[in-house]
């Protein structure tokens, strides 16, 4: 048996894992047409765009008072925060509970509204579930960090201020 020094093993790893990423990259170039193409924020009216059914996670945003229209997009299976981010929907926490709650969606309320240090105790970004396109909306029990959607559920965030929340219209 050849035994390979630890140092080389490291070193062939890192090019492997190099060359996996590059690949990756090219492959998510070509997916879209767009090589070398620059990132850009999530907007609303990109993840509006998705019509049809999705046959993976149905994510609603619904913006409540808040002055946005209702965003509809379709993202991955799996922890209800990879989902958003997938969908294109950008997230931010709070200060005092980081991403384990939504603080702030596609940027509303903006941060003249609220700052998102604290969560505030008049208003909070509700969470909801669905286990099928018929079924019906459930306040979520866990927050977008923990929630494991599986294909064909949905998920909603909505605006809401107070203690009644309506789910999400779809």
């Amino acid at each position: 048996m050849t035994v390979v020094p630890l140092r080389p093993r490291r070193a062939i790893v890192a090019s492997l894992a190099s060359s996996v990423l590059l690949l990756l990259a090219m492959a998510g170039c070509a997916s879209t047409g767009q090589a070398g193409a620059t990132p850009t924020a999530s907007t609303s009216a990109s993840a509006s765009a998705s019509t049809g059914p999705c046959s993976e996670v149905t994510v609603i945003v619904d913006f409540g008072t808040l002055d946005s229209p209702a965003i509809r997009a379709c993202g991955p299976a799996g922890v209800a925060l990879d989902t958003l981010k997938a969908a294109k929907i950008a997230t931010e926490g709070s200060g005092d509970y980081g991403d384990t709650v939504v603080c702030r969606v596609d940027n509303h309320p903006t941060p003249a509204e609220e700052s998102c240090a604290k969560l505030p105790s008049d208003a909070y970004w509700a969470l909801w579930v669905k286990s099928s396109a018929d079924g019906k909306w459930d306040y979520a029990q866990e927050g977008v960090a923990t929630l494991k959607l599986t294909a064909g559920e949905s998920v909603g965030l909505v605006y809401t201020h107070g203690t009644d929340s309506t789910p999400p219209q779809d």
